[in-house]
């Protein structure tokens, strides 16, 4: 596929953007002569001419003690030929954090043990639990440096006379081997310190951001490996680099907008604040009288969603080039007249935008239509600027199955749902399968109403009026999964295969294919038996995404008595109590998971098939795991996050089995948030989409015809007749 807006795990794209800013920043500034401090003094003329933000800016200095990263199988000395830039910066796109574990990881500098999370992710949990320490002071940042080298004192601190060890030590970041060059100036043994058991140490994070979350710069300080943490000096050294990374900040801001200077700076750290009391009014910036003395997570305060935007064919930033869409289609963004030819001529034919630019064209022309919410927010989560971490960070929703949708990190003492355990066992304790659906307000659920729905739900409206919910409560996010589920057993079955009469069963067996996601938020799945309370539920789980310690694993969930427990070998059992209690109903959803590829499920038949936001196209078990569903045969629908991902799906379909999809149709029970798209307008929702897969005929041999039936003679006679006719004859020719 083309597009992976909606597959790409947001915080892949997030680290994208800062690697190519930092990228950018390290190369402008690591020009080096006679010429850099003109250069530098033609900066700030330019900045003093630039416009005033009227937002306040913030110099965040974030220390890290804990975190270093060591580099995996086959990576060089050095961070970026180990970390593999291209996998990060648009080459080879991956999908999953997880992508990147050969490659790099982070380990625990205080015991020296690997932490269990991989990738980025975990770097930005301990920068966030270490946010609310600025007045502290900042870990050694030249200890990988040699000995003989010196920087200047705060006293000479100027833009220009940056030294080059502070240029080596950001460049380790973007793929430079400056640690190679210090290889050599060194010990042999210090090349063997620089192994996969000796992490390198990022001391310091310089974080430029305004009042309103938006990151405009960064700049990451490097020590070397773990054994060399620990000396040198604190912040004394950093206003040169500070400086020069405002400069840079204002000049090419990272996260939206056109150059512009704040109107007003204040710096996270008392004695930096000091150092860049002269160094700032050059820039025609007012400083803060004092330093900002805290900062951490505050209830306003949120990472904007960046409105950065790349271009589809080079992956340059929009900080980098001016990005236009392509004036047919409107829907992909170019960087100029040679990325879109280069797209227009692209072979083979059927993979060129000449061949997709009027079908996207259509796709664009549904905006409107997967706009049409009954919703409050609507107009504001629809829009292609949405800031999902400010909307749900304004609303409380910071905790439970919330974070699974937002980039932002509880902060410490926050109780967690890690991924992999089993799935809200201790809430199960409680009997409250939506305490993980709540925010820090009041109750998002009301209570269960005693009356099962009267009549079947085809819209948010009908349900939340039945359900009691506001529409302004943003629970749609989370409910699409079972809602959809819900309208693929009421409505879409009896239209498409009615001979099955499923809405008279009174259990239904359902596989949820390639999951990952839907699994992290299992309990919200609990829905299901609220709108179907007759029906007795088996949800199976399967996908090689699941987590491997959960494989096996089999729970049920019953509303008949407060009682939980746990049997070896089987999983849990838990009874929920909701209040309510029907008469002769069943009331209970049984939760298996297998992970692995579902061509390698082994099982009875299901009665139903479903997968969320499939993407055929992405991942290669789909073209063994789509012969096992022609061969069971069984209905199986599927979402996608747009029209171009159906049309992707039909045609992995068709190269897997020879059969196809089903014209696809607008799920009313979509996800209202509007996905991010780095590299194009298309408008992409949580489950946009549905349609089921449509089956290759079954092969039946042709029948031959008939040869024609031999013609009938007479019975034999009797075996003594002949031998009577036989003497006779005999007689006969004697006597002659």
């Amino acid at each position: 596929m083309e597009f992976v807006s909606g597959y790409r795990d947001e915080f892949l794209d997030f680290a994208a953007l800062l690697f190519g800013w930092f990228r950018k920043f390290v190369a402008e500034r690591g020009a080096v002569g006679a010429s850099l401090e003109g250069r530098w003094r033609q900066l700030e003329a330019q900045i003093r001419r630039l416009p005033q933000d009227p937002a306040l800016w913030v110099l965040h200095v974030l220390p890290n003690r804990s975190v270093g990263i060591s580099l995996g199988q086959g990576a060089e000395p050095g961070l970026g030929p180990g970390l593999g830039a291209a996998r990060l910066l648009g080459d080879e796109l991956p999908l999953h954090l997880q992508d990147l574990s050969p490659y790099v990881s982070f380990v625990s500098l205080e015991d020296g043990e690997e932490g269990e999370e991989e990738g980025e992710e975990d770097e930005v949990r301990e920068n966030g639990e270490e946010e609310g320490a600025g007045t502290e002071k900042v870990e050694p940042q030249e200890d990988g440096e040699p000995a003989t080298t010196s920087r200047e004192s705060p006293q000479e601190a100027k833009p220009p006379g940056e030294p080059e060890e502070a240029e080596q030590e950001a460049c380790g970041e973007d793929g430079c081997r400056d640690y190679k060059v210090e290889d050599e100036m060194g010990p042999e043994k210090r090349k063997e310190r620089r192994s996969e058991t000796a992490p390198l140490h990022l001391s310091c994070l310089l974080l430029v951001t305004d009042e309103h979350g938006t990151i405009l710069g960064i700049d990451l300080l490097v020590d070397g490996v773990q054994g060399n943490a620990g000396r040198g000096s604190g912040t004394e050294n950093l206003a040169p680099r500070a400086y020069v990374l405002l400069c840079h900040s204002m000049a090419c801001p990272m996260g939206s907008g056109d150059p512009r200077k704040p109107r007003q700076l204040t710096v996270g750290d008392a004695q930096l604040h000091r150092e860049l009391e002269n160094l700032v009014p050059r820039l025609g910036v007012k400083l803060a009288k004092t330093p900002m003395r805290t900062w951490g997570p505050r209830p306003g305060f949120t990472f904007a969603s960046l409105r950065a935007r790349t271009c589809h064919v080079c992956h340059r930033h929009s900080f980098e080039v001016k990005l236009s869409p392509c004036p047919q289609c409107s829907a992909v963004l170019y960087c100029g007249e040679i990325c879109l030819r280069a797209d227009w001529r692209r072979c083979p034919d059927d993979v060129s935008h000449r061949f997709w630019c009027p079908r996207l064209a259509a796709f664009m022309e549904r905006a409107g239509e997967l706009a049409t919410l009954p919703f409050t927010y609507t107009a504001e989560v629809t829009s292609e600027t949405f800031n999902r971490e400010a909307f749900l960070a304004s609303r409380g929703l910071t905790r439970g199955y919330w974070t699974h949708l937002s980039m932002l990190i509880p902060g410490p003492g926050t109780p967690r749902h890690p991924r992999g355990s089993t799935p809200s066992l201790g809430l199960l304790l409680s009997g409250d399968p939506y305490q993980l659906l709540q925010g820090d307000g009041p109750a998002l659920m009301p209570p269960v109403p005693s009356d099962p729905p009267k009549a079947l739900f085809g819209s948010w409206q009908d349900y939340y009026t039945w359900r009691g919910l506001s529409l302004d409560s943003p629970m749609a996010v989370l409910l699409t999964y079972p809602l959809t589920v819900y309208y693929v057993i009421t409505h879409l079955v009896p239209q498409s295969f009615p001979e099955l009469n499923i809405q008279n069963k009174q259990s239904l067996k359902i596989h949820v294919v390639e999951a990952g996601k839907e699994f992290d938020l299992v309990m919200v799945f609990w829905e299901l038996l609220v709108l179907l309370p007759h029906v007795a539920l088996e949800l199976q789980f399967v996908g090689d995404a699941l987590p491997p310690e959960n494989d096996q694993q089999h729970f049920t969930l019953q509303r008949d008595g407060p009682e939980v427990s746990v049997r070896p070998n089987s999983g849990v059992s838990a009874r929920l109590n909701s209040g309510t209690k029907e008469k002769g109903g069943r009331r209970d959803l049984q939760i298996k998971v297998s992970a692995r590829p579902y061509h390698l499920l082994q099982g009875p038949k299901p009665d139903l098939v479903i997968g969320f936001n499939s993407g055929f196209g992405l991942k290669d078990t789909w073209l063994s795991s789509l012969p096992r569903l022609q061969s069971l045969r069984v209905p199986a629908f599927f979402t996608e996050s747009s029209e171009y991902a159906c049309v992707m799906d039909d045609q992995t379909m068709a190269v897997a089995t020879g059969g196809g999809t089903s014209p696809p149709q607008p799920n009313p029970f979509r996800s209202p948030f509007r996905l991010r798209a780095a590299d194009n307008c298309m408008p992409w929702y949580c489950n946009a989409f549905i349609f089921h897969l449509i089956y290759k005929p079954a092969w039946r041999p042709t029948p031959r015809p008939q040869p024609p039936a031999p013609t009938p003679v007479a019975p034999p006679a009797p075996a003594h007749r002949r031998r009577r006719e036989k003497k006779a004859g005999r007689g006969v020719r004697r006597r002659r």
